[in-house]
């Protein structure tokens, strides 16, 4: 028969449920990888891609030299702008709010090979790049 007064049987177990709550605090704190729709943003990066605009890449996977009129429309016209990797890794491409000049003037784009450097985003699954710099493919590679 268990003999222990009810007061201390109280405290056993509430140290027993905190020790117990901390240890598995510290095992998910040190294992757990970041959730996928927290937002990461890391040092600049540089990816090379094509700039496609969203709406007709989305809708019917329009792209490359003979789209690039539409996607010329499309983009001065307000469509966001995307840049595809030749993996097929879709970014979405964001404004630095700290200098608007290399998103305005990779607008001008479509259709070619970029090279753009940039903070990566991710959030929701959504992967973005705030451009900070672009060069064509050409004065980076010749592509």
């Amino acid at each position: 028969m268990f003999t222990q007064p009810l007061a201390e049987q109280k405290g056993t177990f509430m140290l027993r449920t905190f020790l117990f709550t901390l240890a598995a605090a510290a095992v998910l704190a040190a294992g757990a990888p970041a959730r996928a729709d927290q937002m990461s943003k890391h040092a600049p990066t540089t990816i090379t891609g094509e700039v496609v605009d969203m709406g007709c890449w989305l809708g019917h996977s329009a792209r490359g030299a003979k789209h690039v009129e539409c996607a010329t429309k499309c983009i001065q016209g307000g469509m966001p702008m995307g840049l595809l990797t030749d993996k097929g890794v879709l970014y979405l491409l964001t404004l630095s709010h700290d200098d608007a000049d290399p998103y305005n003037k990779i607008k001008d784009m479509a259709g070619k090979t970029v090279s753009v450097t940039g903070s990566v985003m991710t959030r929701s699954g959504v992967k973005g790049i705030d451009v900070t710099a672009f060069k064509p493919a050409e004065a980076v590679g010749g592509k």
